[in-house]
């Protein structure tokens, strides 16, 4: 969902870091950033990479119009040789990522920026925005989607988080797996199944039951769900399937929103199955999490829709993302790696290639990350180790590869991630606090022979 103008979603030193690097020169030396994260909130086993579709829009929409360089030169922010580098700005380097839906797990460069420093350090916040809430929501949804075996999840959060973030939220859960979202412009936006029927305010505003189920099966037919637990659910469910017989079928589904769910769907379950109303389903609401739908695994639940705990990363609305400086060319012209030494956010420098190794039931073993200076002395040692490239190309020289955001674009990662996370053993799918699913191992190339390398 492209905006007018990304560029002001930044923070004030991306900028005066680009006027700072344009007095001393070094503004146009060649960079190589890198987003990663150093660990996996929570405990968590294993990570989603979602949002890439949404950054790219972010990055060819990134321009100083008019009105946003109008507010720099009012507020003080950057002098007149910044704005007129601004007033030109185009991104015209390189990104590779993840592919959208993989999985990822400490260390692994899921984004890599390549440019001059201006060039890439300005987009850091935009970036991380966006793929810290996606990758959080789309772990989430992930994790929900393992715990429901199946049944579909339908995101209904949007009234839980900000309204732009809503729209976000809906389609990092169906990177995550989910099928179907509550609002509309989820829908518009990315092609995602809408979903809903009405409230507990539709029942209340009927002068009894009877009537609000017979209005709603007037409109929307007999196939429709029905919210049954407003006053008392037996009840509820009694009126339900008599107000889609009365109009000539039997009911889609009853919706409990309320209450011991467990207890509640193994009652109603018998309840319809009594009254010969074998084919409706049920479905489960009520500030779900994955250790919910775990619970209600053994209950004869047919769906889940999830609102709080999904659109705020179930207790995680952060992946945890950083974007780091990792290369950069020297005085002399040559690459440089570089990281940052502190005791508690060390970094590894050099520019990063990555592929998942495989056991002998091609099951995920490790991540393999290898610094090097050169993406082809990257892809050989994967080669050699026998290891699943990870990355692709996302923009080349400015332009955008449109398959990762295009129609199509959306149902791919789902499926990336499917697999993705199929690959994964069977530790890594686990709810509880753990290791990551699979260890990341680091390799630096000894490239000390290589002309564009430098210590």
């Amino acid at each position: 969902m492209p905006h007018a103008s990304t560029a002001l979603l930044t923070d004030m030193y991306e900028l005066t870091m680009i006027e700072g690097a344009l007095r001393s020169g070094t503004a146009g030396r060649r960079s190589v950033f890198e987003v990663f994260s150093r660990r996996l909130p929570g405990g968590r086993r294993y990570g989603v990479v979602a949002g890439t579709a949404r950054v790219l829009d972010a990055v060819e929409e990134f321009r100083f119009g008019p009105a946003e360089l109008d507010y720099l030169a009012a507020a003080g922010v950057v002098g007149a040789e910044t704005l007129e580098y601004l007033r030109g700005y185009r991104f015209g380097g390189s990104i590779t990522g993840y592919g959208e839906g993989e999985c990822y797990f400490p260390g692994s460069p899921i984004l890599t920026v390549e440019g001059t420093f201006a060039d890439a350090v300005v987009l850091e916040t935009v970036v991380l925005s966006i793929l810290n809430h996606d990758s959080a929501v789309a772990a989430a949804a992930s994790r929900m989607t393992v715990a429901a075996h199946g049944r579909p999840c339908l995101e209904m959060g949007a009234r839980r988080t900000h309204e732009g973030a809503a729209v976000a939220a809906a389609r990092a859960a169906v990177v995550g797996g989910f099928v179907g979202t509550s609002v509309l412009e989820g829908g518009r936006s990315y092609g995602i199944r809408p979903i809903g029927t009405a409230a507990h305010s539709f029942t209340l505003v009927h002068d009894d039951e009877e009537a609000a189920f017979a209005a709603q099966v007037a409109t929307m037919g007999p196939g429709t769900t029905l919210l049954v637990d407003t006053y008392d659910v037996p009840r509820g469910v009694e009126r339900a399937v008599a107000a889609a017989r009365a109009a000539g079928g039997e009911l889609g589904a009853v919706r409990l929103d309320s209450g011991d769910l467990v207890a509640q769907a193994f009652t109603v379950r018998h309840q319809l199955d009594d009254l010969g109303a074998t084919s409706t389903k049920i479905t489960v609401t009520s500030d779900l999490d994955e250790y919910a739908i775990a619970a209600l695994g053994a209950a004869p639940v047919d769906s889940y829709g999830v609102g709080t705990r999904l659109v705020t990363g179930s207790g995680h609305p952060t992946a945890e993302l950083v974007y780091k400086l990792v290369a950069r060319e020297d005085a002399t012209g040559r690459m440089a790696e570089v990281a940052k030494a502190s005791a508690a956010k060390a970094s590894v420098g050099g520019l990063k290639v990555a592929g998942r190794v495989l056991d002998g039931e091609r099951r995920a073993a490790e991540e393999l990350v290898v610094a090097c200076t050169r993406w082809e002395q990257g892809l050989a040692e994967l080669e050699r180790a026998g290891a699943r490239p990870l990355q692709v190309p996302l923009v080349r020289d400015g332009e955008i590869v449109e398959e990762h955001r295009g129609p199509g674009a959306l149902e791919a990662a789902r499926e990336r991630h499917q697999a993705s996370r199929a690959e994964l053993p069977y530790a890594a799918w686990r709810l509880s606090e753990g290791e990551p699913g699979i260890p990341t191992r680091m390799m630096d190339v000894d490239l000390a022979d290589d002309p564009d390398y430098v210590v």
